[in-house]
């Protein structure tokens, strides 16, 4: 049985998203949100209500905007707010990751203080569930913000754009029926498995990326794949992912993305 769905985009709110953008944040760095000051990032977040959206389920015209997001898009110049603990983490951590990634080694010297490049890092999550046809609307409401932005002089001006986003692969399950452990050669079949995207877009945006990869988490879930086998015969072991693209082919990577997601 299908059941149809409105859903409606908002400016992020201050008053009423905190929590929402918080849990969102948590899906989006899985294990290794703790490592970061995930308070100050949502204020900072909220501190630019003009730029970037939240999806919201419609419903009472004066509850809505007080309803968690379902989901939610925005950019953070790296550089301009450099000096704030919760981005100095963030430089920290990203350049740590990508120096694991061939096509990402120069982002460490792209992210340290003495660049003039201006890094715009996009985060966005989503509740697994939803469909995939609210991220064409949030990017393209990305754009123009920015360029409303640019014309009131603020600081959007971004030489690249960092998309921090997730990948996951299937394994087998450790544990045998008894709940013990199962033998290696069991485990050895988990080997070279294949790569998913929870977000389809990613592979769009690699086509127009100056980079891409995957990274470890720093912190694995306890249990690994199997606390997150959920029934099924095979767990999810999620890695981080990050996609780097020049701001000249942004435009022409959130088309290509748009028409690859429509309905």
């Amino acid at each position: 049985e299908t059941l149809d769905v409105d859903f409606e985009f908002f400016d992020p709110q201050p008053e009423h998203d905190f929590h929402g953008l918080k849990r969102l944040l948590q899906i989006l760095f899985d294990a290794d949100s703790s490592l970061f000051d995930l308070t100050a990032l949502v204020e900072l977040i909220l501190s630019q209500p003009l730029l970037g959206s939240t999806v919201k389920v419609p419903g009472d015209e004066d509850a809505i905007n007080e309803e968690d997001p379902y989901a939610f898009l925005t950019a953070i110049n790296l550089h301009e707010h450099r000096e704030r603990p919760e981005i100095q983490q963030l430089n920290q951590y990203l350049s740590q990751k990508a120096s694991s990634v061939p096509s990402l080694s120069h982002l460490p010297e792209l992210l340290s203080p003495a660049s003039k490049a201006q890094v715009g890092l996009i985060l966005t999550d989503r509740l697994r569930n939803m469909p995939v046809q609210i991220v064409p609307p949030m990017y393209r409401m990305l754009t123009e913000e920015i360029s409303s932005a640019l014309e009131e002089n603020e600081p959007f001006s971004f030489s690249h754009y960092l998309i921090v986003s997730q990948t996951y692969t299937e394994k087998a399950s450790e544990l045998n029926q008894d709940g013990g452990r199962s033998s290696k050669k069991r485990r050895k079949q988990s080997e070279g498995d294949e790569n998913f995207y929870f977000h389809p877009e990613d592979e769009v945006l690699h086509r127009f990326a100056a980079g891409w990869g995957n990274y470890d988490f720093t912190k694995q879930g306890e249990g690994g794949p199997d606390c997150k086998r959920a029934f099924q015969e095979l767990g999810i072991e999620p890695q981080g992912h990050m996609v780097l693209i020049e701001s000249a082919k942004f435009g022409d990577a959130v088309d290509a993305m748009a028409s690859y997601l429509a309905p």
